[in-house]
């Protein structure tokens, strides 16, 4: 570690050294700490390969102690001037791709953008662990899978899935040291949002930013010359907002003077001219629902604004209840909504109209606004974040192509179980390359991690009618419900077999769209006080957003998860019986158009114009929740057992109470479970109002299994509905309690910090200043004692990060851990603690004014006294920061020889251990002696058993007393 202080520069070699080299101190008061990777161009530029040294002094703290303070010497061998580039040292650099419009290449640019203008940019950046996201996301999304639907928080993702705070930091350094300003930045870590000028940009991406004159737009736009480069090492995927040739673009269609935008006649709607309104929708597609959204909020992405006063007069005409709105404004955008032609107001109030016409009860709308310039990412990255919103729908398209950190932020969505509804678009079937065009707008219509919405023409009884017939939405003129196949993405698991002969699919590649509702004859209410007839698949899709508000209404209320990414659930439902019941199956008409005359046909099951179909109301929720049972289980979840190898383990029992809520008998079973459960009872028949207590209990040979990780589960049937549900156990055998206790996941995964992370400045020449997070060592920190992750607790007040533990009262437990202290200094000290939830008992351990600290393990024995523990390690480090890793509690067996053998004068002695709590055995002649004497060193096992050998003298004919004692 570094330190600068003040705005002084320390000049400073050894004697050997020669002339000494200048570091300018950090421009912050107080403490600024930064990795010695993390050194700034130093001197003047030597004209050989040469030796650098320098001294830095590290700070003291801001209220000010006296003294002299130390000095850490840095030295820096071999490196040539020409190899310093920042941050980096002789780095490679990388050409990222996209980002240049094809059409650059046929312009000749008018100049340069004037030094004023400045550019807002979202860099997008790697997860940390690509493939573990995948192969999650593989199990969350996957009907009959054991981790189904059990999701994650927003800071659970960051934590294990997110870019490391330390690549965040560094991409954040990039961008200040090239003249870019900070302007937000993201809690998942994958996107952070910056602006600048053409210069600036020239800087960190190695780009020219040109004006253009737009060959179809009356205006000019801007772009790059050349595709941006990043050094190799820094985990950019993308950069956004590089050019402004093609904006967002909504997938609305305005009506023709008269009849329907499909060219027929009305269908019989509440709304003027027989358009479809209000409660039309819930008539045709719901009509036996009872849900209505209540508890659920729905989630728009738009780039444009709305009146309120239109959506209270939808609300009002159509007699539905009036539906809180809340705006969400996103890159500077002031939620003003935008006036004549190319405007997007009108698809923002359908949008709003649609969900709370399928989802009346809704406890909000919440709108995401970012202006007709904005940038989808940033929508996308604060959408993902607002975790209570289970489902959100987009009307929109953007231009680009597949993007690597659009798809991570759906990856996002997915893994916290938030679905995602987009229109498919409106120009039909799609021909080869036109889905992942980078030039069209139809970004991001082809990813896999989403639910692609396709538009019908529908048919009802009359107003507020039931459903009567529907046909694929296609005016024959080239827009209609769009459709196609990606180049880009290959075929996804849960699309596997929906390719025939007939709907002319791939077997090999993405196919869209997923479902369908209507797309024609739509009634809105926009423009402060205007109404109109529109069409397009951009009302299909807040359609599925509120259509998903009911399944989740409907999951909350009968004790199930959120439905969650729902593509993998909708085909699963899709190839088996439950279709024909689940989905109007659309069989006629195509998306054909001009240029594509035989592609796509409607068909039979999946095809590429409306998909599986639309909903047929509580079939589908049913189908996708699960229906509501009249079998009630509480609780919905088993225990979470530990325990040491031998036992005891425990809690050891959960009681399950089984209620008839229905107006029938029922017979119930259960099934499953693994040989370490046992269950009673195990069936029985329940009248109506009636209730039973099914137990389940550790199996009495769990005390026999090995060391490890055990997950198992039982089953509650309802054998007359046929529903089941699954409640899981596990079992700990041996191991620690904590979880990412060696800090390997590259972040505080499963810990909760109460302090200060990582500070960045406002000021883009100061670099972050890091408080309190998890480090490497090769990043120049102190904190690793193995693996490659450590913790860095440097706070100049006291800090605290923390796990609640289940334990069992009265079970001992060996709390250990590792740490160091590199540089002596004031303010320094550490405290752990070991209380029940809640208590603010005393620390278990303090440790004040250490000195210099190698790494020294720390270890206690700890008793639990409740269900909960909460282990509390608390630091403050005004000097420079202790380094913390391999942080365990593991429980201790019974302290107890198993067994004693004597052979002649040999007596060998055997107990279960705690590897690495060292145990002392001692003995004495009589019991009435006195002190006891130790055998010989404390023993230290690194298995689970032990063993200890006496051999007896001539005075011990009568033999000895023998006893063992924990030693940490």
């Amino acid at each position: 570690m570094v330190d600068g202080e003040g705005d002084e520069t320390r000049t400073g070699c050894p004697p050997s050294m020669g002339k000494p080299t200048e570091f300018p101190a950090h421009r912050r008061p107080g403490v600024h700490r930064l990795p010695v990777a993390g050194l700034s161009r130093i001197g003047k530029p030597p004209t050989s390969v040469r030796m650098f040294a320098a001294r830095f002094r590290l700070p003291r703290h801001s209220r000010g102690h006296g003294g002299a303070a130390p000095t850490l010497w840095v030295v820096l061998w071999g490196i040539a001037w020409a190899s310093f580039r920042g941050l980096a040292v002789g780095t490679e650099s990388r050409r990222l791709q996209g980002h240049v419009p094809a059409v650059v290449a046929q312009l000749v640019p008018k100049g340069g953008l004037p030094p004023a203008k400045r550019i807002r940019l979202a860099i997008g950046l790697a997860p940390r662990d690509e493939k573990g996201l995948d192969e999650f996301l593989s199990q969350v999304c996957s009907p009959g899978s054991p981790l189904y639907r059990h999701f994650l928080a927003p800071g659970e993702f960051a934590a294990r899935f997110g870019p490391t705070e330390q690549d965040y930091a560094r991409a954040i350094d990039h961008a200040r040291r090239n003249g870019l300003r900070v302007t937000a930045t993201h809690g998942n870590r994958l996107v952070l949002d910056v602006d600048g000028s053409a210069d600036d940009i020239r800087r960190a991406f190695k780009v020219s930013v040109k004006l253009y004159r737009h060959s179809n737009e009356d205006r000019d736009f801007y772009a790059p010359d050349t595709e941006p480069t990043v050094d190799a090492d820094l985990p950019v995927k993308d950069i956004s907002g590089l050019t402004d040739y093609a904006r967002p673009q909504p997938r609305i269609i305005r009506s023709r003077p008269a009849g329907s935008v499909g060219g027929g006649v009305p269908r019989a709607g509440s709304g003027g001219g027989g358009a479809f309104f209000g409660k039309d929708f819930r008539a045709a597609y719901a009509p036996d629902v009872t849900l209505t959204g209540a508890g659920q909020k729905v989630g728009l992405l738009q780039f444009d604004g709305f009146y309120a006063a239109d959506i209270a007069a939808y609300e009002a005409a159509a007699g539905i209840p009036e539906v809180e709105l809340e705006t969400v404004l996103v890159n500077g955008y002031d939620g003003i909504p935008t006036t004549g032609f190319g405007s997007g107001n009108d698809e923002v109030s359908l949008d709003i109209e649609m969900a709370i016409s399928m989802a009346p009860g809704l406890s909000k709308v919440v709108v995401f606004e970012a202006g007709p310039y904005g940038i989808p990412n940033d929508l996308l990255s604060t959408m993902a974040s607002r975790a209570e919103i289970k489902q959100f729908g987009c009307s929109w398209a953007w231009s680009g192509g597949p993007s690597a950190t659009t798809d991570n932020i759906f990856k996002q969505m997915a893994a916290q179980g938030q679905s995602f509804f987009l229109a498919s678009g409106d120009a039909a079937a799609y021909t080869a390359g036109q889905l992942d065009s980078r030039t069209l707008v139809n970004t991001p219509t082809s990813s896999p991690y989403i639910t692609v919405v396709g538009g019908t023409t529908l048919s009802t009884a009359g107003p507020a009618g039931r459903w009567i017939s529907e046909t694929v939405w296609n005016t024959g003129t080239g827009t209609g419900s769009g459709g196609g196949i990606s180049t880009s993405y290959p075929l996804p698991v849960w699309q596997s077999g929906v390719a025939t002969a007939a709907n002319k699919g791939s077997s090999s590649r993405r196919n869209i769209p997923d479902v369908a509702m209507v797309a024609d004859n739509i009634h809105v209410r926009y423009g402060d006080g205007k109404s109109e007839v529109l069409g397009g698949t951009s009302c299909a899709a807040p359609l599925w957003a509120g259509l998903a508000a009911l399944m989740n209404e409907q999951a909350a209320a009968t004790g199930r998860l959120p439905v969650g990414f729902v593509n993998p659930a909708l085909y699963a439902i899709g190839k088996d019986s439950r279709q024909a019941a689940a989905f109007h199956d659309v069989v006629t008409g195509n998306n054909f158009r001009p240029g594509s005359t035989t592609s796509f046909p409607a068909t039979t099951g999946y095809d590429l114009c409306t998909g599986w179909g639309t909903p047929v109301g509580q079939a589908l929720i049913d189908a996708v929740v699960g229906p509501p049972d009249a079998l009630m289980l509480a609780p919905p979840t088993g225990f979470s057992a530990s325990g040491p190898v031998g036992g005891p383990l425990g809690p050891d029992t959960t009681t399950f109470a089984l209620t008839n809520v229905g107006v029938a008998p029922l017979a119930w079973s259960v099934s499953g479970g693994t040989p370490w459960l046992v269950t009673a009872p195990v069936a029985g028949i329940l009248a109506p109002g009636t209730g039973v207590d099914v137990t389940t209990r550790l199996a009495p040979g769990a005390t026999g299994l090995a060391r490890g990780q055990y997950a198992g589960g039982i089953t509650f049937s309802n054998l007359d509905s046929k529903v089941a549900q699954t409640v899981a156990f596990s079992l700990n055998v041996g191991g620690s309690l904590v979880q990412n206790g060696g800090f390997e996941s590259g972040a505080l995964t499963a810990w909760t910090l109460d302090g200060t992370g990582t500070f960045v400045p406002a000021d883009p020449a100061l670099v972050p200043t890091v408080y309190n997070a998890v480090k490497g060592n090769s990043s120049g920190y102190q904190v690793a004692h193995s693996g490659s992750w450590g913790m860095f607790m440097g706070d100049v007040q006291l800090a605290t990060i923390s796990q609640t533990l289940t334990t069992v009262p009265g079970q001992s437990y060996l709390l250990s851990f590792w740490i160091n202290n590199p540089v002596d200094g004031f303010d320094q000290e550490f405290h752990a603690g070991w209380n029940p939830d809640g208590d603010p008992a005393d620390p278990v351990y303090n440790l004040v004014g250490p000195g210099i600290l190698a790494w020294t393990r720390l270890q206690w024995v700890v008793t639990a006294s409740a269900p909960r523990t909460v282990l509390r390690l608390a630091a403050q480090n005004s000097a420079y920061g202790f380094g913390l890793d391999d942080v365990s509690v593991t429980p201790i067996p019974p302290v107890a020889f198993r067994s004693v053998a004597r052979d002649g004068d040999t007596v060998v002695l055997g107990w279960r251990t705690a590897p690495g709590l060292p145990y002392q055995v001692q003995f004495k002649a009589a019991l009435e002696d006195a002190d006891w004497t130790d055998l010989g060193s404390p023993v230290i096992p690194t298995g689970d058993d032990a063993t200890a050998v006496d051999t007896l003298d001539a005075g011990d004919a009568a033999g000895r007393f023998y006893r063992l004692v924990p030693v940490p």
